[in-house]
């Protein structure tokens, strides 16, 4: 059969490549352009299930007898089952994936860490944070102007110009004492 003069298997080639070609971009430049839809209309969704609609309407095409009005209906379940697999299998466990290496340093105020580096009273030393994505390491500086000792537990109290700031911190227990 031929649809504007064109066979159909040119057709489905014409749709791979540029549903191929679209993919490629949106990959490229997804950030720029945003999408905050339903999920069924997500491009990525849209644009596989052309481009695997494409792909196996070319083969049933080029590799067999069938009818077209078979050919499609054959080729628009194969997508669907695909892109249904990719949408509940990739998409929707990628978009659910947090950022837990990403921190803020106003995030560490309040923190407890261990020096690993003696503090004197008037300069720098080094704490270490422990936190569930690993350890940090900051460069740290007494806020009551005291020396703080290595192995000390401190409390974060502030944070100036990515040094942060910290009093020695015992727990509530060794008051009660």
């Amino acid at each position: 059969m031929e649809v504007f003069n064109l066979p159909l298997e040119t057709i489905y080639l014409y749709g791979l490549i540029g549903s191929g070609i679209l993919t490629v971009l949106y990959v490229f430049f997804a950030d720029v352009v945003h999408f905050d839809g339903p999920d069924f209309l997500n491009p990525v969704i849209i644009l596989a299930f052309v481009t695997l609609f494409s792909a196996s309407g070319y083969l049933f095409e080029k590799l067999s007898a069938f009818h077209y009005l078979l050919i499609v209906g054959i080729s628009a379940i194969i997508a669907l089952i695909l892109v249904t697999f990719l949408n509940v299998f990739v998409l929707i466990p990628l978009s659910n994936v947090e950022e837990s290496l990403v921190y803020k340093e106003s995030d560490l105020r309040g923190r407890i860490g261990a020096v690993i580096t003696a503090i004197p009273a008037d300069g720098y030393g080094e704490v270490m944070i422990e936190s569930i994505s690993g350890r940090i390491a900051k460069p740290a500086t007494s806020f009551d102007r005291v020396p703080i000792d290595n192995g000390t537990n401190v409390l974060v109290v502030d944070i100036k110009d990515g040094v942060l700031q910290v009093s020695s911190h015992q727990e509530i227990e060794n008051y009660l004492l």
